[in-house]
C-alpha cells in the first residue's frame, strides 16, 4: 500500500473532512479524493462513507487508519534510532499553545532553545475550542492544550503528556463585597454579572455548573477569550470572571478567590502524534515543558492571595 494514501486516510479520520486534509497536507481536495479512490481499490471493504455532506471513515477505515499510525510510528522510531547513533538532538520543533499557556511557557522555551542551541523552537499561539486541540497535532509537533477535569480524555490517536492541574478562580474587584471571603460558592456568585469565554472553550462549562448548582441562570455581559483582557474588565467593574490561578497574572486591584462546590480545575497537557513523540529534539522540548510545569507548581502557593 502507498504510504501517502494511508496517511490521507489517517488524516481524514483525525481532521474530519477532505478539505481539512487537503489544507494540512498542502494538496487539493480533488487529490485527496483521488488517492482515497486508489487506496479503496486495494481493500475489499468500504473504507469511507458519506455522513450528510461529510466524508467519514467506516469501521474498516478506522482500523486501517490505526494501522497506518503504527507504521508511521515504527518508521519514525527507526529514523530516530539512526539519528541518535550519529548526533545529539537537533532540528526545529514546532509548538503551539493557547494564550495563557503561551504566556507561561513561550518565554522560557525561547530562552532555553536560543541561537546557540542545536534544538530550535517555532512558537505559535493557537486558541481553539477544546475538541479541536487534537487536530492541531497534524500541523505542530507539540500542542499545549487544556480541558476541564470532568470532560473526556484526549483521543488515543495522540500521546498525552500531563503538565499541570490548574484551578480556575473567581476574579473580582478588590473592593467587591465578596472579596472579603476566602472561598466562594455557586450561590454566592450566580447572581453576579459575568465575563465569559466564547462557546466551546473550557471555562464556559464551569459557569454552566455554577448555574446548575445555584438553580439560576448566569448573566453574561461580555465574551472574551484572552484572560488578561478579562481581568482588566474585572478591574473596571464590568463583571466577574474565571481566571487561571497560575498562568495568568491578575492586575493590581483584582483579587482571586477559590470556587467551592463545583469542579473548576483544568488539565494542561502536551499533545503529540506518536511518531513525532519519538524524535529526540521533540522529546527534549517536551522534557523542558515538564520541567517548567514542575517549577510553576513548586513556586506558586496552593491558594490565591493576590489583591
Amino acid at each position: 500500500m502507498d504510504d501517502q494514501r494511508l496517511r490521507i486516510l489517517r488524516e481524514l479520520g483525525e481532521l474530519g473532512s477532505a478539505r481539512a486534509v487537503a489544507e494540512a497536507l498542502h494538496i487539493t481536495p480533488s487529490a485527496v479524493s483521488q488517492q482515497l479512490r486508489l487506496l479503496q481499490r486495494s481493500v475489499p471493504v468500504p473504507l469511507t462513507q458519506r455522513v450528510g455532506r461529510t466524508l467519514a471513515l467506516t469501521d474498516a477505515g478506522r482500523e486501517l487508519a490505526s494501522a497506518a499510525i503504527e507504521i508511521e510510528r515504527a518508521r519514525a522510531h527507526a529514523r530516530d534510532v539512526a539519528a541518535q547513533l550519529s548526533r545529539e538532538p537537533a532540528g526545529t520543533v514546532t509548538v503551539s499553545a493557547f494564550s495563557s499557556a503561551a504566556l507561561t511557557f513561550f518565554g522560557p522555551l525561547a530562552e532555553t532553545f536560543g541561537p546557540e542551541s542545536k534544538v530550535h523552537v517555532e512558537l505559535t499561539d493557537e486558541d481553539v475550542a477544546q475538541d479541536r486541540f487534537p487536530a492541531l497535532t497534524a500541523t505542530y509537533d507539540i500542542v499545549v492544550a487544556h480541558r476541564l477535569e470532568h470532560t473526556p480524555a484526549w483521543p488515543s490517536s495522540v500521546r498525552t503528556v500531563p503538565l499541570l492541574r490548574e484551578p480556575q478562580d473567581v476574579a473580582l474587584p478588590a473592593n467587591h463585597p465578596l472579596a472579603t471571603g476566602q472561598a466562594l460558592t455557586p450561590t454566592d456568585v450566580a447572581g453576579e454579572t459575568w465575563i465569559a469565554t466564547h462557546a466551546g472553550f473550557p471555562p464556559g462549562a464551569i459557569l454552566d455548573a455554577i448555574a446548575a448548582v445555584a438553580g439560576r441562570p448566569i448573566r453574561i455581559a461580555h465574551r472574551v477569550n484572552e484572560f488578561t483582557v478579562a481581568a482588566e474588565l474585572v478591574r473596571a467593574g464590568a463583571g466577574l470572571a474565571l481566571i487561571p490561578r497560575w498562568t495568568t497574572p491578575a492586575p493590581e486591584g483584582v483579587v482571586l478567590r477559590p470556587l467551592a462546590g463545583v469542579v473548576s480545575a483544568r488539565r494542561i497537557d502536551a499533545l503529540l502524534r506518536p511518531e513525532k513523540a519519538t524524535r529526540p529534539a521533540t522529546r527534549t522540548v517536551t522534557d523542558r515543558l515538564r520541567d517548567l510545569a514542575r517549577e510553576i507548581s513548586r513556586k506558586v502557593p496552593p491558594s490565591p492571595s493576590r489583591a
